[in-house]
C-alpha cells in the first residue's frame, strides 16, 4: 500500500519490453530487492538496487493499462516507496493498481495553485466524486469538481513542484487509480441490488 505522497523524481535510465532502470537517490536508501515501489501510481518490485537506480519488471498488463507503456529513456517520473504502518498516511489509501489512464484536457494557473482538468470513462467516473480522492500518477489529490465524465483537482505549489504534474501538457496521458473505498461498497452493495429483482421476490413468497 501506499499514500500518495511522492518522495521523489526518478528518470528512466533504460527501457526494455518487460523492465526498466530507474534512476533514484532517495528510495533506493534503503530498498532491497523484492520491495515495492509506486512508479507513477503503479506498484513495481525492486529486481535490483544499485548505488543511483533500481530495475523493475513490467507485466504485459501493467503496461497495458498504465502510461508506463508510451514512457521513454529521459522521461520522469514520480515514486513513492510502500507505506510502513508506523508512518503517517498524509494522503489516502492507494494499493498501486492502476484503474486505467485519463487525458489532460485543460491546465491553468488559479493564483498560485495549478488546475488541472481531465477527460475520464464512464466506468471510471462513477467512483468520482466532489472532494473525494484520486490518484493520478501516484500523486494523492482531491477532486474539486466533476461533471459527467470531466473532473478538476487543485494542486498547491509545493505539490506541484514535488511532483512531475507541473510538466505535464494538454494531451498527456496521465495514470489514475479511483479511491479504493468506493469499488468495495459497490462490490457489497451489488448482491442487494441484483437480489432485488421480480424473480427474487416471487420466489420468496413477497409476489
Amino acid at each position: 500500500m501506499f499514500t500518495g505522497i511522492i518522495e521523489e523524481i526518478g528518470t528512466i535510465r533504460q527501457k526494455l519490453s518487460g523492465s526498466m532502470v530507474i534512476g533514484a537517490k532517495i528510495v533506493i536508501s534503503d530498498l532491497n530487492r523484492g520491495d515495492s515501489v509506486a512508479i507513477n501510481g503503479t506498484c513495481l518490485t525492486a529486481t535490483k538496487v544499485s548505488n543511483d537506480s533500481f530495475s523493475a519488471d513490467i507485466s504485459p498488463e501493467t503496461l497495458r493499462l498504465t502510461n508506463l507503456q508510451t514512457m521513454i529513456i529521459g522521461d520522469k517520473v514520480n515514486m513513492e516507496r510502500a507505506l510502513k504502518l508506523e508512518n503517517r498516511l498524509g494522503g489516502h489509501l492507494v494499493a498501486g493498481h492502476i484503474d486505467g489512464t485519463i487525458r489532460l484536457i485543460e491546465k491553468k494557473m488559479d493564483a498560485e495553485s495549478l488546475i488541472l482538468k481531465f477527460s475520464t470513462t464512464d466506468d471510471l467516473s462513477r467512483y468520482i466524486i466532489k472532494r473525494g480522492s484520486v490518484c493520478i500518477d501516484g500523486v494523492s489529490l482531491t477532486v474539486v469538481d466533476i461533471v459527467g465524465h470531466i473532473f478538476s483537482v487543485c494542486i498547491i505549489p509545493h505539490t506541484a513542484h514535488q511532483t512531475t504534474l507541473f510538466l505535464r501538457e494538454t494531451g498527456y496521458m496521465a495514470n489514475l487509480e479511483v479511491d479504493i473505498i468506493g469499488k468495495y461498497v459497490e462490490k457489497l452493495i451489488q448482491p442487494v441490488k441484483q437480489g432485488l429483482t421480480h424473480n427474487f421476490l416471487a420466489e420468496h413468497g413477497f409476489m
